[in-house]
């Protein structure tokens, strides 16, 4: 009902599209849940020893969460929501599911390192040609979502804290969208005259969320480096790093354009050289 509160065609499909998404998740998660019982005679979450049922639920609630390659739904449902359904949608919904992932002895840790560097990957390379911010948020969802998952089975606490992190920043980013009411990359170039003390605070958020070295996004992506590299796990690590360098070009692209261009010079809106005579 909160997504679909707009009565619009894109809400109502992007409503739709969720709830599916959702029931589909939901009902892997009671099929795995079964099955563990009829395996090991056991109901509860840390009793998962079996591969087969914990194979099952990680991937319904990667199905839960978004992460690739079974990520397809949320940028598309992201796109149809306002920025108040998508903020909820980005930060709330995502602590349920964590809440299992973290409970769920890992027989399969090949298949998290897997599912996570897709992600990291995905998340870098879907938002380099988009223009809607909404659809750039997904995308860097998914891909700090690859990054927690990452380090899942190695640091829980540390899955936590870049959680944290990232609910606390992607808060911040979606209502500075809303106060300023932009949605595309255009009309952030117009932001400065609406709201120039958020045209400050926007870009330190953005490149915080690519992880650069001053700003509080790096101190997680540093530690999970760190902790990877502690588990023999270079080769991961190296991905990942360097896939975190595709998203930091777009969290670029959107502070140049709030911070650098004046509204007539953004990439549409081009005035004429020649006044027609």
């Amino acid at each position: 009902p909160l997504l679909a509160q707009h009565h619009h065609p894109r809400a109502t499909e992007a409503t739709t599209k969720y709830f599916l998404t959702q029931a589909t998740a939901a009902a892997m998660l009671l099929f795995a849940s079964t099955t563990n019982a009829w395996l090991s005679g056991q109901w509860e979450i840390q009793q998962m020893t079996h591969p087969l049922p914990t194979t099952i639920i990680t991937l319904a609630l990667a199905l839960k969460i978004g992460l690739a390659p079974l990520h397809a739904w949320l940028p598309e449902v992201l796109q149809g929501l306002d920025l108040t359904s998508g903020l909820i949608l980005s930060t709330w919904q995502k602590i349920a599911p964590f809440a299992l992932l973290l409970q769920i002895n890992a027989s399969t840790p090949l298949m998290l390192i897997s599912l996570s560097l897709l992600s990291i990957l995905v998340g870098g390379w879907g938002g380099l040609n988009q223009n809607q911010l909404r659809k750039i948020l997904a995308y860097s969802s998914i891909a700090h979502l690859g990054w927690m998952v990452l380090v899942l089975q190695f640091s829980p606490s540390l899955t936590l804290l870049t959680l944290s992190l990232y609910i606390i920043m992607t808060s911040s980013l979606f209502l500075s969208f809303k106060t300023n009411k932009t949605t595309t990359i255009n009309s952030l170039a117009t932001s400065w005259a609406k709201t120039p003390t958020l045209t400050l605070l926007i870009p330190p958020i953005l490149l915080s969320l690519g992880g650069l070295p001053p700003l509080t996004g790096f101190m997680p992506k540093w530690l999970i480096l760190q902790e990877l590299t502690k588990q023999d796990l270079a080769p991961a690590a190296t991905v990942a790093a360097l896939s975190a360098l595709l998203s930091l070009y777009f969290y670029l692209r959107l502070c140049y354009a709030m911070t650098l261009t004046m509204s007539p010079n953004t990439i549409i809106n081009t005035m004429p050289w020649r006044l027609p005579s």
